[in-house]
């Protein structure tokens, strides 16, 4: 037990690490290119942070194991939007701008609005044997996953940045700061993860809790330590365009990918997981349409906390 303690507090602090390299190391290289932050943030600090869940859910799905591959991608996402969001929304207001209210937001609302309508296209529309991911969905996915990142580099305007001269990094220091940042990260991430399991099975907790809450939180912690991070050194586009990035690269990507590798049945996931799902997104799109400020305020933040909060209850009260 105590050896596991250690390996878990090793593992946040590579994670701790991890996300201040990446966030220094990817906003010079977006200075140095003149690509906004908020497209590093989507691309290389999104797919840096979604490497534990991507982990986990190729490995879920070559041992067949479609809960592990979906339930993590669901979980995290649930997670991500509800849980980080909203604590670095109160913590630090997150700016919105006009790109992520027409463009951003929407994408990733029809990206979770496909996963729902397909994926469950059985129990919603009477379509096909069962619900789930083919193979040839998995295709499709990853497709329109490759068409996401170029029109995000196409839309990308350059970072307009008064200071971009003062202690400009250099781009191999740069690029090295993003490699380490991602290794940390990744490295960090999955000492967390299964020490934390190794606790709980000590201490005889089940595996559906394990999957609910340990993996889906620990897979998500480098998305929680880089906008946090992010957010107190003034970055809010980088944080947002993290969680909606590392959203996008869940289902698109990651699904895709495991979907190949094997089909990927709806087994445990049901019509509430999807419509916590749905909602987390919807309450984005909204307060982007509706708040003030052009930004995610503390009190929408901590009504997204509470959402958060009601949906955990709701999973330990069926455990």
């Amino acid at each position: 037990m105590l050896l596991q303690i250690i390996i878990l507090i090793v593992g946040l602090s590579l994670v701790v690490l991890g996300a201040q390299w990446l966030v220094n190391g990817a906003s010079s290289v977006a200075r140095r290119f003149g690509v906004s932050e908020f497209v590093i943030g989507l691309t290389i600090v999104g797919f840096g942070t979604s490497m534990p869940e991507l982990v986990v859910s190729v490995t879920g799905a070559i041992e067949g194991l479609s809960d592990v591959s979906l339930g993590n991608v669901v979980g995290s996402n649930i997670f991500n939007t509800l849980l980080i969001l909203g604590l670095t929304s109160v913590l630090v207001p997150v700016g919105i701008s006009s790109d992520n209210k027409k463009r951003d937001i929407p994408l990733a609302l029809g990206a979770t609005v496909l996963l729902i309508v397909y994926g469950m296209r059985h129990t919603l529309l009477g379509v096909g044997p069962q619900d789930g991911i083919t193979r040839l969905g998995g295709i499709v996915f990853l497709l329109l996953f490759a068409g996401y990142v170029v029109l995000c580099f196409k839309k990308s305007k350059p970072e307009v940045d008064g200071e971009t001269e003062v202690k400009e990094t250099k781009l191999p220091l740069a690029a090295l700061l993003c490699l380490l940042g991602i290794g940390g990260l990744i490295g960090g991430g999955r000492m967390f993860v299964n020490s934390a399991t190794e606790i709980a099975r000590t201490l005889g907790v089940s595996e559906k809790f394990i999957s609910i809450t340990i993996l889906a939180g620990g897979t998500s912690l480098p998305e929680l330590v880089t906008c946090v991070v992010a957010a107190f050194k003034k970055k809010n586009q980088l944080a947002l365009g993290n969680i909606l990035g590392s959203n996008v690269f869940n289902i698109l990507l990651i699904l895709g990918a495991s979907a190949i590798i094997h089909p990927i049945t709806f087994g445990t996931i049901n019509l509430v997981d999807m419509g916590t799902l749905l909602l987390s997104v919807l309450l984005l799109w909204f307060f982007a349409k509706t708040g003030k400020g052009n930004q995610i305020s503390r009190v929408e933040g901590v009504l997204m906390l509470a959402l958060f909060v009601a949906y955990y209850i709701y999973l330990f009260m069926k455990l």
